[in-house]
């Protein structure tokens, strides 16, 4: 397992997807994403001291469907006039089974840690952990924990340090003030209640 060295890194425009799926009329589900995302990921020699912050422009959604995201920003939904950025903050992490190399590697702080990036990485199976964050959508703040799988570290062919990542959670959106729907006839809702958030990335070093 190879741990990027601690320091800050930031999230790369060009390789990142902050999106979400929700179903509609209870059967099919709509995707979507924010283009316009960014975050900070601090890198702890402790690895389980690391931490996330990140803000997300709700302006800057799109589900492919003018007259859906006209609607998704409006004061039924995101309001972005008047909220016009969500983020995240993370509190902390925990790795998920005591058998991840990881969780073992962070166990043992007697040991010299394996932060290499230049070499080939060996890769027995997903790492995965949960990182424990606070989430913020019109004012409102919510805990939201996210399910990270780890991508791996290495070095680019430019000489950035990097390292990739997916994630992704559940929130309710009535949680969050975002209350409009339709009932239908034949019973349930016309917009999905639960939302599937969706994430993808890279992050280069920055310090």
């Amino acid at each position: 397992m190879t741990i990027p060295s601690a320091g800050v890194y930031k999230l790369d425009q060009a390789h990142k997807r902050v999106g979400f799926l929700a179903r509609h009329m209870m059967v099919s589900p709509v995707r979507g994403e924010f283009r316009e995302a960014s975050a900070q990921i601090v890198v702890g020699e402790d690895p389980l001291s690391s931490s996330v912050t990140a803000v997300i422009n709700t302006g800057s959604l799109t589900t492919h469907n003018p007259d859906r995201d006209t609607h998704l920003r409006s004061p039924d939904f995101l309001d972005v006039e008047r909220f016009p950025l969500m983020r995240y903050r993370s509190t902390g992490m925990s790795w998920k089974g005591a058998d991840d190399p990881i969780f073992l590697w962070a166990r043992l702080r007697n040991n010299k840690l394996n932060r290499r990036v230049t070499g080939p990485e060996p890769a027995p199976g997903p790492v995965r952990f949960t990182l424990h964050g606070q989430l913020t959508v019109r004012d409102v703040t919510r805990a939201v924990d996210l399910r990270v799988e780890w991508g791996g570290a290495r070095r680019d062919p430019y000489g950035q340090d990097i390292f990739g990542f997916s994630a992704s959670a559940e929130i309710e959106r009535e949680d969050y003030g975002l209350l409009w729907n339709v009932a239908l006839e034949s019973g349930g809702v016309l917009v999905g209640k639960t939302v599937h958030i969706e994430i993808a990335g890279e992050a280069l070093r920055a310090d």
